[in-house]
């Protein structure tokens, strides 16, 4: 959903928006200079927290960085793109950002569609990601069961038998499908 559309907006000019008390508990995005809001759905939440689990958990066992539910990044050379993956793996042991947003994109963007997304608008996010840093995103689809799993190099799609690795970026890390879009109350 566009929430603006009067003028292309810049990261200094949405981020006043976006922090403001009225919005700050809004979770919008700056796509091309255009103000978009986030709106996700019980399932989406469901399948995000099935794969944030497990992440927590690994960066737990191995604190080379860390993950991050619904957190705005962007690059310091683009000033109309504010992107908010549902779930971020950051490298490393900078400080943690207090205010704004992330000033790179995360190693890691996991994105799962909710009804309101189109799948060639989260494959464009998905390229604008690996375009400045990311070096590993998975694009979650719950209608189909499937996960493209998406490199600078490379891209594939895991059906429901399959397990979800971390590859370079999360050495060791593995998933499988059926626990990521599994329901403890409609197993």
């Amino acid at each position: 959903m566009v929430l603006q559309q009067v003028q292309r907006y810049t990261i200094e000019d949405f981020e006043s928006f976006a922090d403001s008390p009225e919005n700050v508990i809004r979770l919008l995005e700056l796509v091309d200079g255009e103000i978009v809001e986030k709106v996700p759905t019980e399932e989406h939440g469901r399948i995000v927290m099935n794969i944030a689990g497990p992440l927590w958990v690994y960066v737990r066992q191995y604190p080379d960085g860390r993950v991050v539910l619904e957190t705005r990044h962007r690059v310091t050379t683009d000033a109309h793109n504010a992107r908010i993956p549902d779930i971020s793996y950051i490298q490393g042991m900078r400080p943690a950002v207090k205010q704004g947003s992330v000033p790179q994109m995360p190693d890691l963007a996991v994105e799962v569609q909710s009804p309101e997304q189109s799948l060639k608008g989260l494959r464009e996010k998905v390229r604008y990601l690996l375009a400045n840093g990311s070096r590993l995103v998975w694009l979650v689809l719950p209608d189909k069961e499937i996960i493209e799993v998406y490199t600078p190099d490379d891209e594939m799609i895991l059906s429901k038998d399959d397990v979800l690795t971390g590859g370079a970026v999360l050495p060791g890390f593995s998933l499988p499908l059926r626990e990521i879009f599994a329901d403890p109350i409609n197993p």
